[in-house]
């Protein structure tokens, strides 16, 4: 049998964005309804949520100072996102530990892809 090379396509960034808060929303409703979660997980919503609406901005913007603009706030609220999992995390049952790697990986992936556009935009 030959070895055959499959060419993965990337997805575009409007579209990763939005599967990575589906996602998101995906784990959060698993999680064990403790105060600390549900207030910490709405902010997680929230913050996820935002990273692609501000991507779909940035792709509107009406110059490069806004797009460039959008992409930090982009790139923030990534950081952001990191920061409520982080917290998230320290509560949440080991057989939601994979889920939760592969948010963490998958923002902290965004936020260079967000970095290095914005450093190659300015």
């Amino acid at each position: 049998m030959q070895n055959q090379n499959f060419k993965v396509e990337p997805m575009p960034l409007d579209k990763r964005t939005s599967q990575f808060a589906r996602n998101v929303r995906h784990f959060v409703k698993k999680l064990p309804r403790t105060i600390s979660n549900i207030e910490d997980a709405k902010q997680l919503v929230r913050s996820s949520g935002s990273i692609g609406a501000n991507y779909i901005e940035a792709n509107e913007a009406i110059s490069k100072k806004d797009q460039i603009y959008r992409m930090k706030i982009c790139r923030k609220e990534t950081k952001e996102t990191v920061f409520w999992l982080n917290n998230i995390e320290i509560s949440i049952n080991e057989s939601y530990r994979d889920e939760w790697s592969v948010l963490i990986n998958e923002a902290k992936e965004l936020f260079l892809i967000f970095c290095a556009i914005v450093r190659k935009s300015s």
